[in-house]
């Protein structure tokens, strides 16, 4: 009897424990972008069936100054473009050699023309690029499936005297997504590589959390991850660089940071046997709490 006693009470002290670990979040990177054409409806819709806590838009924009989602800053290798377009390459220098199409240099109504799911597969033709709005209205169907926005090439709209943070902050008031009771319907991350843009939606939306991209060794130090802490709550570092400074863990958690990585992807070879066995390296032996995924259908729930 004492011994059935004690079995009970160790069981109950490790089903305690067990509920005292924190959900890890399925962030479904530019929707199921391994299963369905990234950014696209198809993707966002295939990423929420799959159960992904937040679908991540990277946002753009137009020419008439609408945010669209779309990753990269050019139209030319997610969509038609250069059948639609043939004579509106843009003159702009970019890092990639060969013909580009930026898509600040279009409307919103001109990129709709555009198909942006034929390139992945067939079945898939007659997908379009969404808009943001069109995208919060998507997962708003959805209640309790958030959006964890990137502002992207901050560079590239400061020298054409766009201010992609400010068109961003005026959409979220204009939809409310600030509001703390809209947060616990659908709640809001914001993301980007850009400092400044991080320490400008700490003041203007406050109520929404900010992480901090990064690729660099020196950005996953005690010392900068005290520094972030003053603007940021969480930071979202490559994998490479939690797998070479796995303490870094720690040191954020310790100051209240959270930490999420990126990229897991099933067509990319690792020492893993799968990108399921990967992700769950990360996220239970190294104790991440979130990261972006390709592959929202791999995620190991525990």
């Amino acid at each position: 009897m004492v011994r059935s006693s004690l079995v009970i009470s160790l069981l109950f002290v490790l089903a305690l424990s067990v509920q005292a670990q924190p959900r890890k979040i399925l962030i479904a990177h530019r929707g199921a972008s391994g299963l369905a054409p990234e950014h696209t409806v198809a993707a966002y819709k295939l990423a929420m069936e799959h159960k992904a806590d937040f679908v991540e838009p990277d946002l753009g924009v137009t020419k008439d100054n609408v945010l669209v989602c779309l990753h990269d800053d050019t139209l030319e290798r997610t969509t038609n473009v250069a059948e639609v377009f043939p004579n509106r390459v843009s003159k702009v220098e970019m890092r990639q050699p060969g013909p580009h199409w930026l898509a600040l240099d279009f409307t919103v109504a001109e990129i709709k023309r555009l198909d942006a799911g034929k390139w992945f597969k067939p079945e898939y033709a007659g997908q379009r690029v969404p808009t943001f709005q069109e995208m919060i209205e998507l997962v708003r169907s959805r209640p309790g499936t958030g959006i964890y926005p990137e502002l992207k090439s901050p560079e590239l709209y400061t020298s054409r005297n766009i201010d992609q943070v400010k068109l961003f902050v005026e959409q979220v008031k204009k939809n409310g997504l600030e509001k703390p009771e809209s947060l616990k319907v659908m709640p809001v991350i914001i993301q980007s590589f850009d400092e400044e843009a991080i320490r400008r939606v700490a003041r203007e939306l406050p109520t929404i959390p900010r992480v901090f991209l990064t690729s660099r060794d020196e950005d996953v130090t005690e010392a900068r991850l005290k520094e972030l802490k003053t603007f940021a709550t969480g930071i979202a570092p490559e994998k490479k660089l939690v797998a070479a400074h796995p303490e870094m863990v720690k040191l954020a958690h310790d100051l209240g940071l959270t930490v999420t990585c990126w990229t897991f992807r099933a067509d990319e070879k690792t020492s893993f046997a799968s990108v399921k066995d990967e992700m769950s390296n990360f996220l239970y032996t190294l104790g991440i709490d979130a990261l972006f995924t390709n592959n929202p259908d791999q995620f190991p729930r525990r």
